[in-house]
């Protein structure tokens, strides 16, 4: 879909459902470490944005340029991590179901109703639906998939700095080749997930 579609998509919403539309999406549910991160996100429906689109489908360049302008043109914003500690001790899905939920709480406005990428619905949202493929049929969800996605490798970035022999600047995190032999090479940090490693230790 086009970006103008996503805004129509979500225009469609609100006329049912109320002027405040959040939108909630995740980054990092994959990787072999660092945090699964949530944003929540309400934009002024009267703005649309240019270029946005489902993060995945967008350059790492054309991502920082539509993150700043979902930020200077958004009702609120919401950004939740949960580190790989949590992530080992409840899960992924629990982790990333919990990071919505509070991603929504503390967003500044109360919506008219909330969506949500993905098959399933965080406990405890009232209001909610989640949508398969939203991220590419929603522009609130698209948004958040921007947000989360840019707040996550901006993060992995910095952890390269922390620990530059694992390349994270590289690969983010995610289960590559690289990221594999660096590990055989170097054994893990403190932000490796453990729990997606049992295979390989």
């Amino acid at each position: 879909m086009t970006a103008e579609s996503l805004f129509h998509f979500d225009d469609a919403i609100r006329i049912e459902k109320g002027g405040l539309l959040c939108g909630v999406d995740e980054a990092g549910r994959g990787p072999l470490a660092g945090p699964v991160v949530c944003a929540a996100v309400v934009l002024d429906s009267k703005t649309a944005i240019d270029g946005l689109n489902d993060s995945k489908r967008m350059t790492e360049r054309s991502r920082e340029r539509v993150f700043d302008d979902i930020v200077r043109a958004a009702v609120s914003i919401s950004v939740i991590f949960k580190d790989n500690n949590e992530i080992d001790r409840v899960n992924i899905l629990e982790a990333t179901m919990k990071a919505m939920r509070e991603a929504v709480k503390t967003i500044t406005v109360e919506p008219h109703y909330i969506i949500i990428d993905g098959n399933r619905t965080p406990d405890g949202l009232d209001g909610a639906d989640s949508i398969v493929k939203g991220d590419s049929l929603s522009a609130s969800i698209a948004a958040a998939s921007v947000i989360a996605k840019v707040t996550r490798d901006r993060y992995m970035l910095l952890m390269d700095r922390i620990y530059p022999l694992f390349c994270f600047s590289k690969h983010k995190g995610y289960p590559t080749k690289l990221h594999y032999e660096m590990i055989k090479q170097h054994g893990i940090t403190p932000l490796h997930r453990k729990s997606f490693l049992k295979g390989v230790l």
